[in-house]
């Protein structure tokens, strides 16, 4: 059993993992709506990661004999300019996940709770790879522009990326 800091803590974690799932849903809409469809394969699969990443908290919380909850999140952006705003707002958002994570890691700390703290360095973990590979692909947006074959280019790379992804981590496109 852990402390109600933590307990509260958790639960907000697992607010933020559903909202970037979320996030990640109306982004991959957002792609198949534009014939990115690379990009929304790729859309489909970081919003299921996310998804089963909330319910690996929320089952810990359980587990851990506390009580996981299930929180309503905001709305989540709907349109978008462009693929490097998506890829931009995917950034951020990633960004605001790892502080969260980080926080949850000082919480953990403080209440010299060891064992979530061990259970919480695969969301440390994750999250410094989620940067880089969102980081890159801005990069890869930036040398190559979104001109002509420069959007084809990006929405091939995106959608590489979605079959590694399945491939490794078993994680699931939506059917496509």
């Amino acid at each position: 059993m852990f402390s109600d800091k933590l307990e509260k803590s958790l639960n907000q974690q697992v607010k933020l993992e559903s909202a970037a799932s979320a996030l990640y849903l109306s982004m991959a809409s957002w792609c198949e709506k534009k014939k990115l469809n690379g990009a929304a394969s790729f859309y489909y699969a970081q919003s299921e990661e996310e998804r089963q990443h909330m319910l690996k908290v929320f089952k810990y919380i359980n587990e851990m004999g506390g009580h996981a909850k299930v929180a309503s999140v905001d709305q989540v952006d709907l349109d978008f300019e462009n693929i490097r705003q998506v890829v931009q707002r995917s950034l951020e958002s990633e960004k605001m996940v790892t502080a969260s994570v980080h926080q949850l890691c000082e919480v953990a700390r403080e209440e010299k709770d060891y064992g979530t703290l061990n259970f919480l360095q695969f969301y440390v973990d994750e999250q410094r790879e989620e940067e880089v590979l969102f980081g890159n692909i801005l990069d890869r947006i930036e040398l190559i522009g979104l001109e002509g074959q420069g959007l084809y280019y990006i929405d091939k790379e995106l959608e590489a990326l979605a079959k590694q992804k399945i491939k490794t981590e078993g994680i699931s496109t939506g059917g496509k």
